[in-house]
């Protein structure tokens, strides 16, 4: 007679029972608030702005739906394309140079210093409010009277117009990597932690020299942490905002070239009233900043690890 082989089973007493049910309990309790915080202030909101997207509400009357005219008329807005192209741009500008900052920084204080205090030296710029930051960087900068011309002018160097049409959107990139390289650097500083010192002591034995080493170890290793850093960079700058409107005048000067998309959707909302069509750009803008993540992480490959 043949025998069919019972599966086994997991057999929990019943004080392990409770003991996992006390135990989820409590973990439910610890992130209840922020659940209940994200439901409040991030998920119903972003329902109500996509139902607003359909209408062509001011907020002041009785919103109409109106169905596809928002995002039809997003199509022929030469000033949503523009804002979208300033942005990018600053994008571009912003998160390159932040992560190889952060990157370069991270890797002294590995191979150079164990000082708590320097580490939160570098760290310290993220700790301050960023139109804080922005209004000292504008002081820094000023055309008359900020030092960085002043010290070129003693020099013998042309003054430069670093809020000018033509500079300014550089100006907040520089401005916001000063700001975020500190987090981005304590991010890579814990990712090189991880990396087994044996790794770089095999690699010294068999003649490799530092760049061989950190181009063949230790980029391929922070691979993770190198895709959390840049997606969550490019999520946060696509969302410029604060910098912008502590800088730039009421139009989005000078010039319009300070009309991120950010920009554009508050005065579409709070200043021309169009409520629904602000709602619109902000669905756009999520779907464009959920495709470049997406892309981003596809292209990084973020799902898998070289450190096995």
């Amino acid at each position: 007679m043949e025998t069919t082989a019972k599966q086994p089973q997991l057999i929990f007493s019943k004080p392990a029972k409770r003991r996992f049910r006390s135990e989820t309990f409590i973990a439910l309790l610890f992130i209840l608030p922020s659940l209940v915080g994200i439901t409040i202030f991030v998920f119903v909101p972003a329902v109500r702005s996509l139902f607003l997207s359909f209408t062509n509400s001011d907020m002041l009357t009785k919103a109409d739906f109106i169905g596809l005219q928002n995002y039809q008329r997003l199509l022929n807005d030469q000033q949503f394309w523009n804002s979208l192209l300033i942005t990018i741009r600053y994008v571009l500008l912003n998160i390159p140079s932040q992560t190889i900052i952060a990157l370069t920084l991270a890797v002294m204080l590995t191979r150079l210093t164990h000082s708590n205090l320097i580490r939160g030296i570098v760290f310290l710029p993220y700790l301050l409010p960023m139109v804080m930051v922005t209004m000292l960087w504008l002081t820094l900068l000023d055309y008359d009277f900020g030092p960085v011309n002043g010290l070129l002018h003693s020099l013998g160097l042309p003054k430069i117009g670093f809020f000018s049409q033509d500079n300014i959107v550089t100006s907040l990139a520089w401005i916001n990597t000063w700001r975020h390289a500190g987090l981005a650097t304590l991010m890579f500083f814990a990712g090189l932690q991880t990396i087994p010192k044996e790794l770089y002591e095999a690699a010294t034995i068999d003649g490799a020299n530092e760049v061989q080493s950190f181009f063949g170890i230790t980029l391929p290793l922070l691979r993770p942490v190198t895709v959390f850093v840049v997606v969550t960079g490019v999520v946060g700058a696509f969302q410029v905002w604060d910098s912008v409107q502590a800088i730039a005048t009421p139009t989005g000067g000078p010039g319009g070239a300070s009309r991120v998309i950010f920009w554009y959707i508050t005065n579409q909302a709070f200043d021309q009233f169009n409520v629904g069509y602000a709602a619109a750009i902000s669905v756009a803008l999520f779907v464009i900043v959920v495709v470049f993540a997406l892309v981003q992480m596809r292209y990084f490959r973020a799902d898998q690890s070289d450190l096995g």
